[in-house]
């Protein structure tokens, strides 16, 4: 027998599901209102503390404000309230800066400059290709003038800044060597910082050295590559040590050659979504190949190490890496200004991540005695059997 449902009851069930609903809708509301209610309260007791501070400077600060700074400044704190060691606001001139530091090239002498215990300038390294190697200055040479300035009165920094300048333009030193000063007026111009230095070693083991990824990096690496194996090396050398890290998009035009095809690194940000951040062709290098690391190895350093561990394509020497493998990206604003922030970690696409952990070598050497580069030795050795 068939039983029906009265008009009344079905209309007493809808109401309760219509309250029911409501109930619960009203609920979740409340709850995301009150969450908003939090947030906008405590950016507003931010907001408060700034104005506060704000007023009593300018009501008391004895000196004169530079608006630009005090804003860069607030700036600066709000990203180092992060408490993240990696992410950063730039002004405007310190993005210029970053930028050309990114693209290899830079406008200057072309040495690499020290402070030195007799007050001068100790000249470390001199650019191929650079007005200071043309003028014939060696490294271990010390600036004693800049622009007729006594170096030990202005002082290293000082010194140092009035070094820069635009590209055409000129600066006078006095540069003293094996006791005897010279003088010298030099033409800034812009130079290719070379990221990648290569050799052929005993038996026909090819060594690259990859100092950073910037942007003409991979450009020095293909032909450095290029010229080993085509001169017959048998196997080859990376040496990423004190590798800090640089630009993904060089890291994979880098392992592009040397990996087969498939994704190699990806990055996993805050929302749970992953990107492909290292992909390789088929093309491959099938040659024995080593990778030198060291405590100071990071970032794109270390997933250039990974990656072809990971892949088994090469062993690793030296000591443990530092740790970091967390990804920034940088946003400009519109006033010339950026903010680098952490957003992803990253990782090979063959095992986990490696932040604050390390890559721990395949075979562990330290460099024990001063002078002896035991690391690469065994990298030699390894290569050369």
């Amino acid at each position: 027998m068939n039983k029906k449902i009265s008009l009344g009851l079905t209309l007493s069930l809808i109401a309760i599901a219509i309250a029911v609903t409501f109930i619960l809708t009203s609920f979740f509301s409340l709850q995301s209102f009150n969450k908003n209610v939090v947030d906008v309260n405590e950016k507003a007791k931010k907001y408060d503390a700034i104005q506060t501070l704000d007023s009593y400077v300018r009501d008391n600060y004895y000196g004169s404000i530079n608006e630009s700074k005090l804003k860069d400044g607030i700036l600066k704190g709000y990203v180092q309230g992060l408490d993240d060691e990696y992410s950063q606001y730039l002004s405007a001139d310190e993005y210029i800066e970053l930028k050309k530091s990114d693209s290899g090239e830079s406008v200057g002498l072309g040495f690499t400059l020290a402070p030195d215990e007799s007050g001068y300038i100790r000249i470390t390294e001199v650019l191929e290709g650079s007005p200071a190697e043309q003028a014939g200055i060696m490294p271990d040479d010390m600036i004693i003038q800049t622009d007729g300035a006594d170096v030990t009165e202005t002082g290293f920094d000082e010194a140092v800044a009035s070094l820069e300048g635009t590209e055409g333009s000129s600066v006078s030193l006095t540069i003293r060597h094996e006791g005897v000063d010279t003088a010298y007026t030099f033409t800034r111009s812009t130079i290719d910082v070379v990221s990648v230095t290569s050799e052929m070693l005993d038996s026909y083991v090819g060594y690259i050295k990859i100092s950073a990824f910037k942007e003409n990096t991979p450009d020095q690496f293909i032909a450095a590559l290029e010229k080993l194996t085509a001169n017959g090396a048998k196997a080859i050398i990376f040496d990423v040590r004190n590798n800090q890290g640089g630009l993904t998009d060089s890291l994979q035009e880098c392992l592009d050659p040397l990996l087969p095809e498939g994704v190699v690194a990806t990055a996993e940000y805050k929302d749970g979504t992953s990107k492909t951040i290292v992909y390789s062709d088929a093309s491959e290098l099938d040659l024995p190949m080593y990778v030198l690391m060291n405590e100071n190895t990071a970032s794109a350093g270390e997933l250039f190490a990974a990656s072809l561990k990971d892949f088994g394509k090469a062993t690793t020497i030296g000591m443990t890496t530092y740790g970091k493998g967390v990804m920034q990206e940088t946003t400009e604003f519109e006033d010339g200004s950026a903010v680098i922030l952490t957003v992803a970690e990253f990782r090979t696409s063959k095992s986990e991540s490696f932040n604050k952990v390390g890559i721990v070598p395949d075979v562990m050497v330290a460099n024990e005695v001063e002078g002896i580069d035991s690391q690469y030795s065994k990298a030699l050795e390894l290569a050369a059997q």
